[in-house]
């Protein structure tokens, strides 16, 4: 028995582990939200339990009373390990690092000492809604720089954003999602050149949220932003929590290409300070000892991608998905389903299925849903069938 968890056995199947009872035993978010007859398939938290090492860390921490306030560079270096083994990338210096309290408040702190409120940022759209809620609460104003086929960049639309975010001040700044969340996609080392290229052409600094890095499929290949010619003052934000699913464990690490130090080192101690000491410990033991764990996980959210295309085309063809590289995330076209621009109130109401809502990632996204794929193959199985009864009593309303 595996007491770390509760006295749960280990399995080599993260997602097949717990039972739908036992997940609405949970308070946070996913689980609390919404009324038990709801199924949740929206924010991306996992139906897992934590993984072996991680749960061990923080058990550990908690009977010595090591619950303190956060030091030192063990996370850094964790990651730093994780990325050379990983993604074969030496690139990370600990002494170019700062501790942030989550990747969000991260991208806030770095906007503030490398751009001021006058200044543009540019974002590809349909991305992850909180880009537009904290860049605009810091009084920046938004460029859009829409995807373009197979949801990938279009550097024309970039490069227009880009020009056009220039003249709105002198420090324009590019906020990368790579992986891309909501669509999945990772981003090669050449489209990765070409925005480090773009950007030096139009003096745009480059901040990419890398929080779903280590959430890459098997045969699939993640690109640190940081680690492709150009990018040298550059910037990224990187975390453990979305792959060993720790986002109530609060941190994250700041990193700066060679020529960006500076702008790290300005930003204030007492935000250093900010993440949680357990958090800290919880994501330094996932990125030193975590990786069995998250192979296995990657081999489940394979299987739920597979499922989740055969549950479409059996029940639900109207529905348009290319399945992502990166994330559990998937971004679902419904375009053709006649349910408007939002057909998550529609599914919600009808069908008592959560799910993000399209709109709220900003252009392109109306008539499409998020989907939660880090979840059991029967509740992914039961929404798909959910939704389509919702489809056939809209259509025949």
């Amino acid at each position: 028995m595996n007491s770390a968890n509760g006295g749960i056995p280990k399995a080599a199947n993260p997602l097949r582990q717990l039972s739908l009872d036992q997940l609405r035993l949970r308070t946070s978010e996913k689980w609390h939200v919404y009324p038990r007859d709801v199924l949740p398939l929206f924010v991306a938290e996992m139906d897992v339990l934590l993984a072996e090492p991680v749960a061990r860390a923080i058990t550990d921490a908690v009977t010595r009373g090591d619950t303190g306030y956060p030091a030192g560079t063990a996370y850094a270096e964790a990651l730093a390990e994780f990325a050379r083994k990983r993604w074969d990338w030496d690139g990370i210096s600990v002494e170019r690092t700062a501790m942030m309290p989550d990747v969000m408040r991260g991208i806030v702190e770095i906007l503030d000492v490398i751009s001021t409120p006058a200044d543009a940022v540019v974002i590809n759209c349909p991305v992850y809604a909180p880009f537009y809620h904290f860049v605009e609460h810091t009084g920046r104003r938004i460029e859009e720089a829409p995807l373009g086929d197979g949801q990938r960049i279009d550097f024309a639309a970039l490069e227009e954003a880009f020009v056009r975010a220039a003249q709105h001040g002198p420090r324009p700044v590019f906020l990368l999602c790579s992986p891309h969340n909501p669509t999945g996609t990772v981003h090669t080392a050449d489209e990765l050149t070409t925005v480090a290229a773009l950007a030096a052409r139009h003096g745009v600094r480059v901040v990419s949220d890398e929080i779903h890095a280590p959430l890459v499929m098997p045969g699939a290949v993640f690109v640190p932003y940081l680690s492709v010619p150009g990018a040298e003052n550059g910037m990224a934000l990187m975390s453990a929590s979305k792959a060993w699913n720790l986002a109530g464990l609060k941190a994250a690490v700041a990193l700066a290409g060679p020529t960006a130090a500076d702008g790290l080192a300005r930003i204030p101690a007492w935000v250093q300070e900010g993440p949680s000491h357990l958090g800290v410990i919880a994501h330094t033991a996932a990125l030193r000892d975590g990786t069995p764990w998250l192979d296995d996980l990657l081999d489940d959210l394979a299987a739920n991608r597979r499922l989740l295309v055969e549950l479409l085309a059996e029940h639900l063809p109207g529905v348009r998905y290319e399945p992502g590289e990166g994330t559990y995330l998937a971004w679902l076209d419904c375009r053709d389903l006649g349910l408007g621009d939002d057909p998550a109130a529609v599914f919600l109401e009808h069908g008592k299925v959560a799910l993000n809502s399209g709109p709220s990632f900003g252009t392109g996204g109306a008539g499409h849903v998020r989907l939660n794929l880090a979840t059991t193959p029967e509740l992914i199985t039961e929404a798909v069938r959910r939704m389509a009864a919702t489809t056939a009593i809209a259509k025949s309303s």
